[in-house]
């Protein structure tokens, strides 16, 4: 019975571990040019995940969304927040959103780690097998 108590120890900390594991600054890297053009940070709010475009990188292109609508129109990418409503799940999260800063458009998101320092993004419309992936990386 003990060995049974402390497995299932093992895995309820294994478990809360991996979820815990998405925040934090991460690098974005971008599908189309394989550049690194900004951190974010992904931090929990409410019991959900969220991120914000903590800084650009020196590939970045663009520093303002113009093509956003509302209140986000021309505003800056830094400090934007980009990724909202992120459920957390035992290997990273789903169904969030994320906002396309050089389009202004907002996508459906899942998050899945590959390991503790990188993490598959995965960025669609309707279902996931119609999107676009990024492979981001933890910032140390």
């Amino acid at each position: 019975m003990r060995h049974f108590t402390l497995a299932f120890l093992f895995l309820c900390c294994a478990f809360s571990s991996a979820s815990a594991q998405l925040e934090g600054f991460w690098v974005a890297v971008d599908d189309e040019d394989g550049l690194e053009k900004s951190v974010v940070e992904i931090y929990e709010q409410d019991g959900k995940y969220f991120g914000r475009v903590n800084r650009l990188l020196p590939d970045a292109t663009i520093t303002h969304c113009t093509g956003c609508e509302g209140s986000e129109k021309n505003k800056e990418i830094t400090g934007m927040v980009i990724i909202k409503d992120l459920k957390k799940t035992s290997n990273g999260g789903k169904g969030g959103n994320i906002l396309d800063p050089a389009s202004g458009k907002w996508y459906s998101c899942n998050f899945e780690l590959i390991g503790a320092n990188k993490v598959k993004m995965r960025g669609y419309l309707g279902m996931p097998a119609f999107g676009r992936s990024q492979y981001w990386y933890r910032k140390e």
